[in-house]
């Protein structure tokens, strides 16, 4: 009798014993858009320092994110600046963004449903999204979008409303096995 090896699915890389799996520098992103003028033009930005990971263990899946709220980039300096001010970031006093889930629902195909907290400028609010995870080589790819009205951190709409809610944030992590996932990506 022969038995052949294939790849774990994504539900099997999600069930099994404790494992962590932590953010690989380069296969992974942290961008945003936000509608601007009225409604008119999309700004895209991103941030380039972050450091995340997953981890299934005993008590379910746990993920986490910590993101450098300094290295936020739209491609305008100006706009950056303004962005890392007290009118937004406030990078001071809270130089960093973070997400912890509370909850991770894994719905099958893997599909996660995930709860869980975001603290932004020192503001920590609820949030929900759906993500999906799949299994990459030896590591696991995950990709979440999600919705963000920015007035929840105190975050103001600029002059004029200029800039219009909500921000769209959209995450694609290749994860790694047995990485530390503690520094920030280069």
């Amino acid at each position: 009798m022969t038995t052949t090896a294939t790849e774990p699915t994504a539900t099997e890389l999600t069930t099994v014993a404790p494992s962590r799996w932590s953010l690989d520098r380069d296969g992974s992103s942290v961008g945003f858009t936000v509608k601007t003028m009225w409604g008119l033009i999309p700004v895209r930005g991103r941030f380039e320092r972050y450091a995340g990971s997953y981890e299934v263990g005993p008590n379910g899946t746990t993920i986490e994110l910590t993101i450098d709220a300094a290295s936020i980039d739209t491609g305008n300096a100006k706009r950056d600046e303004h962005l890392r001010s007290s009118d937004f970031f406030d990078v001071d006093d809270h130089p960093q963004v973070r997400f912890r889930s509370t909850r991770v629902h894994t719905l099958g195909d893997g599909m996660l449903h995930v709860m869980g907290n975001l603290e932004v400028a020192g503001v920590v609010e609820p949030l929900e999204f759906g993500a999906m995870v799949q299994p990459a080589g030896d590591g696991l790819a995950v990709e979440a979008t999600t919705t963000v009205d920015q007035r929840r951190f105190g975050m103001n709409s600029g002059l004029l409303g200029m800039i219009r809610r909500p921000a769209t944030l959209h995450v694609k992590a290749l994860l790694e096995s047995d990485a530390d996932g503690r520094h920030f990506r280069d």
